[in-house]
């Protein structure tokens, strides 16, 4: 730890990027578990829940940003879905 901080004192133009690569790898690590955490899509652990895209709310939108999207059921589609289960 001493060595690195000898380091960034004779290479002060590495600071800046440093932090901008601390800054990004805190973003995505929470992003991550931001995305794990909040979205019904995303499993862990695939014996709880094999199919996790069937209890989706289709008229919620999953995206981060929606436009004008409208969601209606299609009848054939979801009489087969009965059908199968």
């Amino acid at each position: 730890m001493a060595s690195f901080i000898q380091m960034l004192r004779k290479r002060k133009e590495l600071i800046p990027l440093i932090g901008f690569m601390a800054f990004a790898a805190t973003g995505a690590t929470s992003a991550g578990i931001y995305f794990l955490l909040t979205k019904p899509d995303v499993i862990l652990n695939k014996t709880y829940n094999p199919e996790p895209w069937e209890r989706l709310n289709p008229s919620k939108p999953q995206k981060l940003i929606t436009l004008n999207q409208q969601w209606k059921p299609i009848e054939a589609l979801e009489l087969v879905k009965s059908m199968t289960k």
